[in-house]
């Protein structure tokens, strides 16, 4: 019997959606993205497809071009309520129109109606964005082009976007991608299929590469690129827009400045660094599931408790720390934070180590809420940490409270797995002065969160400020909103607006001031700079975008009454979208409405979908999230895993059907949703025997894992002083990560650091300094 799963026609034929193309320019650190939509209404009556897909949140859209046949519709920017009602007037009227607004609650998702299709009838539609590319732990350039968008959860359990599974997508993907480089492209990395890099210039500048044909959008498409020098710094001069006014941003030139900073401290700074770290982390059902493309198929769950020990080894003396857990409630470890001390690190590591993914929904909001209630401790700045593989429903509201506590914290953020929910973790840490990371297919978690680590314990510029020196006669505004701290080796970019500035080009400087532990510093750009005139106008609506986030912050917070109204018309005049805009485009050239009764047809999304029974819909006050063998519920905050037999046909159940929620525990299949876990990996397994302070105890577990026995590691010790058993099994330990964990490096620096600092505090005593003088030689190969 077939399946209903996947939303299909009134003739249980694919969705009107044929295919997707995105052709991607990149210029340095910045990414000019066209996505074609290619549509095809194959019934005999006219359809109004709905297409809800995700977007990078940080993205300006700026272009919104639809063709009909051989009509071609450029749609315009209008206030959203305007532009709603002129597309309703327009489809029931029977033209073909088009909307695409964002979400009210994310940033990161968008709705395209094309309404009042004809029968038989073709039309695309073009949806054209801007962003600046990530900078990942290896120094690569992130692009994604996400895929993934699953249902939000909220508490009140509201769910208006389907998906479908890799199977279940009609329709497939073609992207191309062309390369300009400052400096020399080394490589592009995919966890799709490429074609080969194609270099076009003997330096290397500039290349293309694409998808291999045939993809099915089933996932995010992730391209990394490599060039020989990332972070030099750069200054791009736009010129305005011809034809409009000067003193308008669109008008005026407009600077793109990108800075990397680098922060020079001393070596052991990071280890009597006075810090209070909180680990806030995802509980929800969903962390049960398997990493797509995981070696060994660990689950979100395992992995995140791998890492939380990795931490909780790694943190200094003399901090303080609390871990919380989310899903549907919350808890937290300890009712304050506490001193890390061996007895408070013991206490935390047994409740991480039982830790499961069964705490039912996401609702990260109320656990922030009670971390930012408690009052910092005095000299020890917080450091927030959030780890979450799930997507929320009230993401602006989340991130308007971590922006309104950021002058007490720093928030640190990790998205893990595909679908991840970008807006979210790029938001929270930037609204609260952090960095967020993305851990994907077959990456390991760790050397990511140790960079964020290193962050964190690392001291921050602050003060800071941009000086220009330029000609006489010009005048320089901030377009982007001011940056509040600066991180070591950390890309800085900000956007200006120049005023009167008629030369065709212009010489001079700029530079970049911090203070960091009361010391000022300077970062030094001189620039020749001739305005690019290609009538792209990418770094004017990127700098539009920066400045219309930082107005609708003001608006939520209640901050500046006139804040919306100029957003709008800076939406408006920059042609870039707001959640106050929309863009509309009406075919007015077709004089003969289209005939029949209007269909709506939902389109799927790639990823997870939801299940296509009318009777569940219809009665059940839930929704369900279907994958290859098992269903979610998530009534009533709770995650139950019902059997796939649930995502047939309803004729197979009687009616009235009770909600699966109510099931009994016996009737339900919760080990469905539970990725195969790995052995124990032995670098964990030694890093899990180290104490608080760094040292290792000479026992038969340490030895085990080394490969030896426990006596023969005694009786090869060079000290027989009491206490040296410890400074040797430290020692012998942390050769030991050199030896057969080298290429695991970022991930266990911080322990060994941690480890040596106690050895060498070790010699200072006077009846281990002659034992400590045998394994000098040992020490020095280490460090």
């Amino acid at each position: 019997m077939a399946t209903t799963c996947g939303l299909r026609t009134l003739k249980n034929e694919p969705v009107p959606l044929k295919s997707v193309s995105v052709e991607v320019g990149v210029q340095g650190h910045v990414a000019s993205v066209n996505s074609t939509l290619q549509y095809e209404n194959q019934e005999s009556n006219p359809v109004e497809a709905i297409f809800i897909f995700p977007m990078d949140s940080n993205a300006a859209v700026y272009r919104f071009l639809a063709r009909i046949g051989d009509v071609e519709i450029e749609a315009q920017v209008r206030e959203k309520e305007k532009a709603k009602e002129e597309y309703d007037d327009a489809i029931s009227s029977g033209q073909e129109a088009f909307l695409l607004e964002e979400s009210d609650e994310s940033s990161d998702v968008f709705r395209l109606s094309v309404g009042s299709l004809p029968p038989g009838q073709t039309a695309s539609v073009t949806v054209g964005y801007v962003s600046e590319l990530a900078v990942q732990a290896d120094h690569a350039l992130r692009f994604c082009l996400p895929a993934v968008l699953n249902p939000r959860y909220t508490p009140s359990l509201t769910a208006e976007v389907p998906g479908a599974q890799a199977g279940d997508v009609p329709y497939t993907l073609s992207l191309t991608m062309d390369i300009y480089s400052p400096s020399s492209i080394q490589s592009v990395e995919s966890n799709c299929p490429l074609t080969p890099l194609e270099f076009f210039s003997q330096d290397k500048t500039q290349a293309k590469v694409s998808l291999s044909p045939g993809h099915q959008f089933d996932r995010d498409v992730e391209l990394l690129l490599y060039y020989s020098e990332p972070h030099q710094p750069m200054a791009i001069l736009e010129a305005g827009q011809p034809g409009v006014q000067s003193g308008s941003l669109m008008g005026d030139a407009v600077a793109m400045l990108s800075f990397y900073p680098e922060i020079k401290t001393e070596k052991s700074s990071h280890m009597t660094s006075s810090r209070e770290f909180i680990f806030l982390v995802d509980r929800s059902r969903s962390m049960n599931r398997p990493l797509r493309q995981s070696s060994g198929k660990q689950s979100c769950m395992k992995i995140t408790r791998d890492t939380l020990l990795l931490l909780l080894k790694s943190l200094p003396l003399g901090c303080y720390f609390n871990i919380y857990e989310f899903g549907s409630h919350y808890e937290s470890f300890f009712l304050e934070s506490v001193e890390y001390t061996q007895t408070t690190m013991q206490t935390a590591l047994k409740k991480v180590k039982s830790m499961k993914a069964d705490m039912g929904g996401t609702e990260i909001l109320p656990p922030l809420q009670n971390i930012y209630s408690k009052p910092c401790l005095p000299s020890h700045p917080r450091q927030l940490f959030v780890f979450t593989d799930g997507l929320v429903g009230n993401t602006k509201e989340i991130i308007d409270l971590v922006q309104r506590h950021a002058h007490s914290h720093r928030c640190f953020t990790f998205g893990i797995g595909e679908g991840a929910h970008f807006a979210l973790v790029n938001s929270m840490a930037e609204g609260g002065s952090g960095h967020p990371q993305f851990i994907t297919g077959s990456e390991r978690m760790q050397p990511k969160v140790m960079q964020s680590l290193q962050f964190a314990l690392q001291p921050v510029g602050r003060d800071i400020a941009i000086k220009w020196n330029i000609p006489a006669g010009i005048t320089v505004n901030p377009v982007s909103p001011p940056v509040n701290m600066l991180f070591n080796l950390q890309r800085v970019i900000q956007y200006f607006q120049l005023t009167d500035q008629n030369a065709s080009n212009i010489s001079g400087s700029v530079s970049l001031h911090y203070t960091v532990e009361d010391k000022a510093l300077e970062n030094k750009l001189s620039f020749s700079m001739k305005p690019k005139t290609d009538g792209s106008m990418l770094l004017h609506r990127l700098g539009a975008r920066k400045a219309i986030v930082d107005l609708e912050g003001k608006v939520r917070a209640g901050d500046d009454k006139s804040a919306r109204e100029r957003a709008v018309e800076l939406s408006i005049q920059s042609g870039v979208s707001s959640s106050y805009t929309a863009f509309i485009g009406v075919n007015k050239e077709n004089k003969e409405p289209v005939q029949g009764p209007l269909q709506r047809r939902n389109i799927p999304v790639g990823g997870s979908h939801m299940c296509n029974s009318k009777y569940f819909f219809e009665v059940l006050p839930t929704f369900f999230l279907c994958s290859h063998t098992f269903c979610i519920c998530t009534h009533d905050s709770a995650y139950l895993v019902l059997p796939a037999v649930f995502c047939a046909s309803p004729s197979l159940f009687p009616r009235p059907f009770p909600c699966p929620c109510f099931l009994t525990p016996t009737q339900t299949n919760l080990d469905a949703f539970t990725a195969e876990e790995e052995p124990e990996d032995p670098m964990m397994e030694v890093i899990g025997l180290q104490r608080a302070d760094g040292s290792w105890d000479l026992q038969k577990s340490l030895a085990s894992i080394l490969g030896k026995r426990e006596e023969d590691m005694a009786k090869a010790s060079p000290g027989k002083v009491m206490g040296f058993s410890s400074v040797w099994a430290t020692v012998l330990a942390v050769l030991w990560l050199h030896g057969h964990k080298a290429e695991f490096r970022d991930e266990w620096q911080f322990v060994a650091t941690k480890a040596m600092t106690w050895v060498r505090a070790q010699s200072g005593r006077g009846d281990l300094f002659h034992s400590f003088a045998h394994v000098r030689i040992s020490l020095q190969q280490v460090v």
